[in-house]
């Protein structure tokens, strides 16, 4: 598998230093995409974060989450400064971003948009994992340095 991504080349661009993890995207099954990777390349669920495109009073916007949470609209919404949230449409997500669901990355998106992070990234151990833009490809990394690259928000925006 061709490692090389918009996100991964966000990355080198921004000088940020990552490893990547790749696993079988097909053996998931029918259940989370995020818990299936976690469980893929032997981490803990917390430390292995989804990448979740939404629409903020209409407006397009991004969310990273842990694997093992849900997102709260209410308090995304408040995070991003808007009144409501909702989840945007796979067709569009893909769209925006350039990348196919299930491997939509925070980085690399062919359209930037907003970006707030669950605040569990900065108390959960380091290194964390996300999506490397490609389904099945994963990069590991701190997460301050990703943050201040995208020039994200970090909120709690998840619930249990």
């Amino acid at each position: 598998m061709s490692t090389a991504t918009p996100a991964t080349r966000f990355l080198d661009k921004a000088g940020i230093p990552y490893e990547l993890f790749e696993y079988d995207y097909g053996a998931g099954g029918d259940g989370p995409i995020g818990l299936h990777a976690a469980a893929a390349i032997g981490w803990e669920a917390v430390r292995v974060f989804k990448t979740l495109m939404l629409e903020v009073d209409g407006k397009p916007a991004c969310a990273v989450i842990p694997s093992d949470r849900s997102l709260s609209m209410k308090k995304v919404a408040a995070a991003l400064k808007g009144k409501t949230a909702k989840m945007m449409e796979p067709v569009k997500a893909e769209r925006l971003t350039g990348f196919h669901t299930g491997g939509i990355s925070p980085f690399g998106q062919k359209k930037r948009v907003p970006v707030v992070f669950d605040a569990t990234v900065l108390t959960v151990e380091a290194p964390v994992v996300m999506n490397g833009g490609k389904r099945g490809l994963m990069v590991c990394l701190a997460p301050e340095p990703g943050i201040a690259a995208l020039a994200a928000g970090v909120a709690e925006v998840s619930v249990l």
